[in-house]
């Protein structure tokens, strides 16, 4: 690749660009300035609406199926992560490589034990979110946890072909790789980014951030699977990606951020779907409106410094919405509407239990977090 200052920034740091990606400060570094986005942040708005617009481009194109895999998965290494290297790329396939294989044993050997499956995947999740609370494998965690949400979830329904399903994943992330590659050739960083500081956690803090965001996503996992919400991926995704703050106070803020920003993307895509009505068949018109949206939230998601917030609300929402297909036939009130009102009562109740294990587990010793 051609993109030199965060190659050689990252070469100088080792892997300190990976131990970046926790800090939501840390995630867009120069990212913005006093009076706006600065050269870097404006090539991250363009590396992500450019990622976003042309995963979508192409899974149209294929005619693929599960095309919020190809529309997100752009987004997520690209707006949540603002360098790209070899450890980062590692980390990225190596984690899409093992959600196959426990995807597929888990649901191959554990789908007619729902307690025994639920217990396994209590463990996996906890094994990420350690991963995410140590650092330096954050976004091995991060994406684990989210991916693997969304797998075996859809992977639970007999109706869903798993090796499609497997596959779609493990070709969006690859091409997420590319994308991202590209992105980063055309709109390279003109500074190098600066490492953030190194923070230090106690033993009990890593202990406390492990439990209560492995238990409150397997949670998560069960609900969504007893009331059957299949059609609520949205919802679902939220109540993950609240989770990244690894805390409860955080989260609150993250909720509501991110209630915001998904009410935002749904009223941008309604309002495009008004202005292509019945045009919806010119591609070109719905690429052109999809990129602008993109490149707004994009905008706000380097002005809010990069974490999981409205910015990144709406632009999942796009994703989510447009790669389900944007037409006249759809209804897309309804759809938006649903995806809205779903998502905050799943925040609502991701916040409400996360509160209850904030304080059993500081009345622990072993979990308890000190008192700033």
């Amino acid at each position: 690749m051609s993109t030199k200052s965060p190659t050689q920034s990252s070469a100088r740091t080792g892997t300190s660009a990976t131990r970046s990606v926790p800090a939501s400060s840390a995630l867009s570094q120069n990212g913005f300035s006093q009076n706006g986005l600065s050269q870097n942040g404006l090539r991250q708005c363009l590396r992500v609406a450019g990622g976003g617009t042309l995963g979508f481009i192409i899974s149209q194109l294929m005619g693929w199926n599960y095309g919020v895999f190809f529309t997100v998965f752009p987004m997520f290494l690209l707006g949540l992560v603002p360098v790209l290297n070899g450890s980062i790329i590692r980390q990225f396939l190596s984690n899409v490589s093992l959600n196959v294989l426990e995807v597929s044993l888990v649901v191959g050997l554990l789908k007619h034990m729902p307690v025994v499956m639920t217990l396994v995947v209590l463990g996996l999740f906890l094994l990420r979110f350690n991963l995410m609370a140590k650092g330096p494998l954050f976004l091995f965690g991060a994406n684990g946890v989210l991916t693997l949400s969304i797998l075996l979830h859809f992977a639970s329904y007999p109706s869903v072909d798993l090796s499609d399903l497997l596959a779609s994943n493990l070709m969006a992330s690859v091409l997420a790789v590319f994308i991202a590659m590209l992105m980063y050739t055309l709109f390279p960083d003109r500074e190098p980014r600066q490492p953030p500081p190194r923070g230090s956690k106690s033993t009990a803090q890593i202990r406390h951030e492990t439990l209560i965001g492995g238990i409150t996503a397997t949670l998560s996992f069960v609900v969504f699977q007893v009331l059957d919400l299949r059609g609520s991926l949205s919802a679902q995704m939220a109540t993950i990606l609240i989770l990244f703050t690894l805390g409860y106070f955080g989260a609150q803020v993250s909720a509501a951020k991110r209630a915001v920003g998904t009410l935002l993307g749904c009223n941008l895509a309604l309002v495009m779907q008004l202005a292509l009505y019945t045009q919806s068949h010119h591609f070109v018109l719905v690429i052109l409106l999809y990129w602008l949206g993109l490149m707004l939230f994009a905008r706000e998601h380097i002005l809010e410094g990069g974490g999981s917030g409205i910015g990144f609300g709406g632009l999942t929402t796009m994703g989510i919405l447009f790669g389900q297909s944007l037409g006249p036939q759809q209804d897309l009130v309804y759809s938006a509407l649903y995806r809205f009102s779903s998502m905050s009562i799943a925040l609502i109740g991701t916040l409400s239990v996360m509160i209850c294990l904030h304080y059993l587990l500081n009345r622990w010793e072993p979990t308890r977090l000190l008192e700033k």
